[in-house]
C-alpha cells in the first residue's frame, strides 16, 4: 500500500550535512523510489505538509520538487497533488548509478593516486562490496 501524503517519511535532512537542502529532499525521495518503498502512482505530500515534516521552508520543498519533475521521477496534477511517475523507478536508478560511477571513478583515481596498483584497489572494491570495511 503506497504511504498516504501525511505519513511519507524520508531520513532527516540537516543544514549541517554536505550538499543544500532541497537536494538532500532529491536524494532521499529518490532513495525511497529506487528501493520500492514510494512506487509509481504513490502520493507525495503537499509542499506545505512536508515543509512541516521536514522543519524546512516551502520554498525548499518546491525546489526539491521542481528538480524532481524535471528528471521525470515524479509529476504534479493540478488540484489533485503530486505523484511519483510510472518511469520514476528507473529515472532514480538511472540517476543513482550516474552517481555511483562518478563516486567509483573518484575513489579508483584516489586510490591510484595513493600508490595503489590495480590489483589492490579491485581487492579493496570487493572487501568494501562483502562489508569487510
Amino acid at each position: 500500500m503506497p504511504p498516504d501524503k501525511k505519513h511519507f517519511i524520508i531520513s532527516p535532512i540537516s543544514a549541517a550535512a554536505d550538499g543544500a537542502l532541497y537536494q538532500q529532499i532529491v536524494d532521499r525521495v529518490k532513495r525511497e523510489i529506487s528501493e520500492g518503498r514510494l512506487k509509481p502512482g504513490a502520493a507525495l505530500p503537499s509542499f506545505r505538509q512536508f515543509a512541516e515534516d521536514l522543519l524546512v521552508s516551502v520554498i525548499t520543498v518546491k525546489r526539491a520538487y521542481e528538480e524532481l519533475e524535471r528528471e521525470g521521477i515524479i509529476y504534479r496534477r493540478q488540484g489533485l497533488g503530486t505523484f511519483v511517475a510510472d518511469l520514476g523507478h528507473d529515472r532514480s536508478r538511472e540517476t543513482k548509478l550516474d552517481v555511483a560511477q562518478k563516486l567509483f571513478h573518484q575513489a579508483t583515481r584516489e586510490a591510484a593516486e595513493a600508490g595503489l596498483k590495480q590489483s589492490e584497489i579491485l581487492e579493496l572494491a570487493h572487501k568494501i562490496i562483502k562489508g569487510k570495511l
